[in-house]
């Protein structure tokens, strides 16, 4: 693959997705350190026996982060996107929901 054909089909996605390419290339390319500082939390806490909830959910949010702007903007988004941020959301609600419960038990 050439890098004319490369930049053809990255410029392309704009057009399919109705959404700026270099803002979803820099959203996405962006959140990499994000993603991989939270990767290192969440194993820094399973080590000393911390909650991971906090750092999961930063993980997931830096992993989706482009693509919750697609959502927000674009069109045509694949189901699986929907179906990822949803996942988050509910593990977001239950972990919280079952440390109140926790709290309250106490």
């Amino acid at each position: 693959m050439s890098w004319d054909t490369f930049v053809d089909w990255f410029f392309s996605l704009g057009e399919k997705y109705n959404v700026n390419p270099l803002v979803f290339g820099g959203i996405y390319i962006g959140a990499m350190p994000f993603f991989t500082a939270s990767a290192a939390w969440i194993v820094r806490n399973y080590r000393i026996g911390k909650s991971v909830v906090v750092p999961v959910l930063f993980a997931g949010f830096f992993f989706v982060s482009a693509y919750l702007y697609l959502i927000l903007v674009g069109r045509n988004v694949p189901l699986w996107v929907y179906g990822f941020v949803l996942a988050l959301i509910v593990f977001g609600l239950f972990s919280t929901v079952t440390k109140i419960k926790s709290k309250i038990r106490q």
